[in-house]
Protein backbone atom coordinates (compact mmCIF):
# COMPACT_ATOMS: atom_id res chain seq x y z
CA UNK A 1 0.00 0.00 0.00
CA UNK A 2 1.20 3.35 -0.91
CA UNK A 3 1.61 6.10 1.80
CA UNK A 4 -1.44 8.45 1.86
CA UNK A 5 -0.51 11.95 -0.36
CA UNK A 6 -3.53 13.87 0.40
CA UNK A 7 -4.47 15.67 3.65
CA UNK A 8 -7.75 13.73 3.68
CA UNK A 9 -5.75 10.90 2.73
CA UNK A 10 -3.24 11.34 6.07
CA UNK A 11 -6.65 12.38 7.97
CA UNK A 12 -7.99 8.92 6.91
CA UNK A 13 -4.85 6.60 7.99
CA UNK A 14 -4.63 8.81 11.01
CA UNK A 15 -8.60 7.61 12.16
CA UNK A 16 -7.41 4.20 10.84
CA UNK A 17 -4.64 3.39 13.36
CA UNK A 18 -5.44 0.77 15.84
CA UNK A 19 -6.30 1.50 19.55
CA UNK A 20 -3.50 -0.32 21.91
CA UNK A 21 -3.07 -0.18 25.53
CA UNK A 22 0.59 -0.77 25.45
CA UNK A 23 1.38 1.76 23.17
CA UNK A 24 -1.41 4.20 24.86
CA UNK A 25 0.15 3.99 28.22
CA UNK A 26 4.01 4.34 26.18
CA UNK A 27 2.55 7.73 24.42
CA UNK A 28 0.83 8.98 28.04
CA UNK A 29 4.54 8.12 29.83
CA UNK A 30 6.55 9.88 27.38
CA UNK A 31 4.32 12.76 27.21
CA UNK A 32 4.45 13.31 30.78
CA UNK A 33 8.50 12.99 30.69
CA UNK A 34 8.10 15.60 28.04
CA UNK A 35 5.89 18.23 30.04
CA UNK A 36 8.43 17.48 33.54
CA UNK A 37 11.40 18.17 31.51
CA UNK A 38 9.51 21.41 30.06
CA UNK A 39 8.49 22.76 34.00
CA UNK A 40 12.32 21.69 34.81
CA UNK A 41 13.74 23.78 31.46
CA UNK A 42 15.44 20.56 30.62
CA UNK A 43 15.74 21.09 26.86
CA UNK A 44 18.43 17.62 26.68
CA UNK A 45 14.98 15.82 28.55
CA UNK A 46 12.62 17.80 26.17
CA UNK A 47 14.83 16.76 23.04
CA UNK A 48 14.80 13.04 24.23
CA UNK A 49 11.41 12.99 23.40
CA UNK A 50 11.34 14.29 19.82
CA UNK A 51 12.65 12.31 16.74
CA UNK A 52 15.43 13.73 15.28
CA UNK A 53 13.50 15.55 12.35
CA UNK A 54 10.91 17.00 14.82
CA UNK A 55 9.12 20.16 13.64
CA UNK A 56 7.62 22.82 15.81
CA UNK A 57 5.43 25.51 14.62
CA UNK A 58 2.74 27.98 15.33
CA UNK A 59 0.53 27.54 12.28
CA UNK A 60 -0.78 31.35 12.93
CA UNK A 61 2.33 33.30 12.57
CA UNK A 62 4.32 30.84 10.25
CA UNK A 63 7.08 30.12 12.14
CA UNK A 64 8.82 26.62 11.87
CA UNK A 65 11.60 25.01 13.77
CA UNK A 66 13.38 22.13 12.14
CA UNK A 67 15.01 19.24 13.78
CA UNK A 68 16.69 19.18 17.10
CA UNK A 69 18.43 22.12 16.41
CA UNK A 70 14.93 24.17 15.75
CA UNK A 71 13.68 22.52 18.82
CA UNK A 72 16.19 23.67 21.40
CA UNK A 73 16.05 26.94 19.65
CA UNK A 74 12.37 27.21 19.95
CA UNK A 75 12.30 26.39 23.48
CA UNK A 76 15.63 28.51 23.87
CA UNK A 77 13.75 31.61 23.12
CA UNK A 78 10.15 30.68 24.15
CA UNK A 79 11.63 30.45 27.75
CA UNK A 80 14.01 33.02 27.47
CA UNK A 81 11.10 35.80 26.57
CA UNK A 82 8.96 33.88 29.53
CA UNK A 83 11.76 32.86 32.02
CA UNK A 84 8.54 32.42 34.60
CA UNK A 85 6.08 30.77 31.87
CA UNK A 86 3.68 28.25 33.64
CA UNK A 87 1.48 25.93 31.53
CA UNK A 88 -1.87 25.56 33.45
CA UNK A 89 -3.17 21.96 31.51
CA UNK A 90 -6.90 22.16 31.27
CA UNK A 91 -7.41 19.18 28.55
CA UNK A 92 -5.79 16.73 27.60
CA UNK A 93 -6.76 13.86 24.51
CA UNK A 94 -4.02 10.73 24.54
CA UNK A 95 -4.49 8.41 20.85
CA UNK A 96 -2.54 5.83 18.78
CA UNK A 97 -2.01 9.56 16.64
CA UNK A 98 -0.01 11.66 19.64
CA UNK A 99 -1.69 14.01 22.70
CA UNK A 100 -3.67 17.13 22.48
CA UNK A 101 -3.87 19.67 24.85
CA UNK A 102 -5.06 22.71 26.26
CA UNK A 103 -3.98 24.75 28.40
CA UNK A 104 -3.12 28.77 29.36
CA UNK A 105 0.30 29.60 29.25
CA UNK A 106 1.04 32.69 31.35
CA UNK A 107 3.91 34.49 31.88
CA UNK A 108 6.16 37.58 31.47
CA UNK A 109 7.26 39.02 28.33
CA UNK A 110 11.14 40.07 29.03
CA UNK A 111 12.13 39.44 25.57
CA UNK A 112 11.18 39.62 21.79
CA UNK A 113 9.40 36.40 20.74
CA UNK A 114 8.37 35.55 17.33
CA UNK A 115 8.46 39.19 16.53
CA UNK A 116 6.55 40.25 19.67
CA UNK A 117 8.45 43.23 20.97
CA UNK A 118 8.95 42.70 25.02
CA UNK A 119 6.80 44.89 27.49
CA UNK A 120 7.57 43.42 30.55
CA UNK A 121 4.06 42.38 31.50
CA UNK A 122 2.39 39.20 32.39
CA UNK A 123 0.21 37.76 29.80
CA UNK A 124 -2.12 34.95 29.63
CA UNK A 125 -3.31 32.91 26.99
CA UNK A 126 -4.69 29.70 25.78
CA UNK A 127 -3.08 27.41 23.79
CA UNK A 128 -4.00 24.09 22.18
CA UNK A 129 -0.98 21.88 21.43
CA UNK A 130 -0.50 19.01 19.09
CA UNK A 131 1.97 16.53 19.25
CA UNK A 132 2.02 13.84 17.02
CA UNK A 133 3.03 9.98 17.61
CA UNK A 134 5.60 8.77 15.10
CA UNK A 135 4.62 4.83 16.56
CA UNK A 136 7.57 3.47 15.16
CA UNK A 137 10.27 5.88 16.71
CA UNK A 138 7.72 5.90 19.33
CA UNK A 139 8.44 9.20 19.74
CA UNK A 140 7.03 12.82 19.20
CA UNK A 141 7.33 14.28 15.88
CA UNK A 142 7.24 17.89 17.18
CA UNK A 143 4.65 20.29 18.20
CA UNK A 144 1.96 22.29 16.47
CA UNK A 145 1.01 25.10 18.36
CA UNK A 146 -1.71 27.23 18.26
CA UNK A 147 -2.90 30.14 20.50
CA UNK A 148 -5.48 32.59 21.19
CA UNK A 149 -4.05 35.46 19.23
CA UNK A 150 -6.53 38.22 20.02
CA UNK A 151 -6.13 37.41 24.03
CA UNK A 152 -2.15 37.52 22.79
CA UNK A 153 -2.27 40.86 20.56
CA UNK A 154 -4.42 42.57 23.14
CA UNK A 155 -1.74 42.25 25.98
CA UNK A 156 0.97 42.75 24.15
CA UNK A 157 -0.53 45.53 22.97
CA UNK A 158 0.03 44.68 18.86
CA UNK A 159 -0.75 42.66 16.39
CA UNK A 160 0.92 39.40 15.71
CA UNK A 161 3.67 39.13 13.27
CA UNK A 162 3.47 36.67 10.40
CA UNK A 163 6.80 35.48 8.86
Amino acid sequence: MTAPNTIKERAVAELRRPVDVEEYARIRKLWKEHSIAEDGRNIPGLLATLTEDCVYEVPATGHRWEGHQGARRFYETLLAAFPDATFDLEHIVIGPQGVYQEAVMSGTLTRDWIGVKAHGQKVAYRVLILFPWDPVRRLFTGERVHFDEATFARQAGMSIPRV
